[in-house]
């Protein structure tokens, strides 16, 4: 499988029998986002940043909550939680995605706005590979993100939904660096790529490693 980080929380998932999506944006946040294809469309919650099902076409699936869902091989594990740390008072309810794709286990956890509770984290498998927020502000911070990360123990970490060149959201929303420097990483150094591709668990490192994809927005 490869997995394409377009940009904000939005990833591509392209697998042998289907392709995967997660959170398209609108291009109002300062970001193009390319019209693209897929069977199976994911949305976290409904804002603007993260539900432009229309620039995705021909998809046969659209998941939008929580659940469990099956489709061309793949299991989908919607849970809820909040995007705010007040059960959701400031901004409401969102889903975070446990996405079984080709027997490798991806958690997408959307704007998340809180550590992850004991009853949450006893839903979710192994973790392979986690896409997670550190931006902060609309979102759980570098800090909180670095926790959310030792009680998950995943293999491969992704960041997103941080300010990047061109964003044009709130400025309290911190860059990639603050969540390096919480994660003991330096950004001229730290492993970075265009796509990660996997073809098996056994490519799945053993001790938690940061992956800084590039946006190909």
């Amino acid at each position: 499988m490869e997995i394409t980080y377009i940009g904000h929380s939005c990833f591509k998932i392209k697998g042998k029998e289907a392709t995967l999506m997660i959170d398209p944006y609108d291009p109002s946040i300062g970001y193009k986002m390319p019209k693209s294809e897929a069977d199976i469309l994911l949305v976290t919650h409904q804002h603007p940043d993260h539900n432009n099902i229309s620039a995705v076409n021909n998809y046969k699936l659209l998941i939008d909550g929580p659940g469990e869902y099956e489709t061309k091989g793949t299991f989908i594990h919607g849970i809820q939680t909040f995007h705010d740390d007040k059960q959701g008072e400031e901004r409401g309810k969102q889903t975070i995605y446990e996405i079984d794709f080709e027997g490798i286990n991806i958690v997408h956890l959307g704007d998340l706005g809180h550590e992850l509770p004991k009853d949450t984290l006893e839903k979710i498998s192994k973790v392979d590979v986690l896409m997670i927020p550190g931006g902060g502000f609309y979102t759980i911070n570098a800090k909180t993100a670095a926790k959310v990360i030792s009680s998950l123990e995943p293999g491969y970490v992704i960041p997103m939904h941080y300010k990047d060149e061109g964003y044009t959201g709130s400025e309290e929303v911190d860059n990639l660096s603050k969540f390096l420097d919480e994660m003991g990483l330096d950004e001229k150094t730290v492993r970075k790529e265009d796509k990660l591709k996997l073809s098996s668990k056994s490519d799945i490192p053993e001790e938690t490693e940061v992956i800084v994809l590039n946006p190909s927005h």
